[in-house]
């Protein structure tokens, strides 16, 4: 019998292959919704470079990888944007497409945007 534990199971944040391929994706990620014309004027005045640090310290979090995200909730960092659940959909379909432009396979990029479905109520309309 083998001294490895299978019962450790890797994170998704270690099968999409850590720091630099979720840096690699947020980088896709920004270029698209920035170049959407439905979504850019939300960013009018922001700091894109601050707030894609604190992406992918977010998401590296939020996929299982270690915590160094030190930003506001998602419920305080989106309160007063009336984010519709269109404007959600939108940029969940871009963050798709980063996925897969990456090389992202069908079936990650599937349970990705699972978990980031789960964070709706703490984005729109609030």
């Amino acid at each position: 019998m083998s001294a490895v534990d299978v019962s450790e199971k890797r994170s998704l944040f270690e099968d999409l292959g850590g720091a630099p391929a979720i840096g690699a994706v947020v980088d896709e990620f920004y270029a698209r919704v920035l170049a959407d014309a439905t979504l850019a004027p939300m960013f009018d005045g922001i700091d894109v470079q601050q707030l894609r640090r604190h992406q992918v310290k977010f998401f590296m979090f939020a996929l299982g990888g270690p915590n160094e995200y030190r930003g506001r909730s998602l419920r305080e960092a989106h309160a007063g944007m009336n984010i519709t659940e269109a404007q959600f959909g939108a940029v969940a379909g871009h963050l798709s497409a980063a996925l897969a432009t990456c090389g992202v396979p069908g079936p990650m990029i599937e349970t990705v945007i699972g978990q980031v479905a789960q964070l709706q109520g703490d984005v729109v309309g609030v």
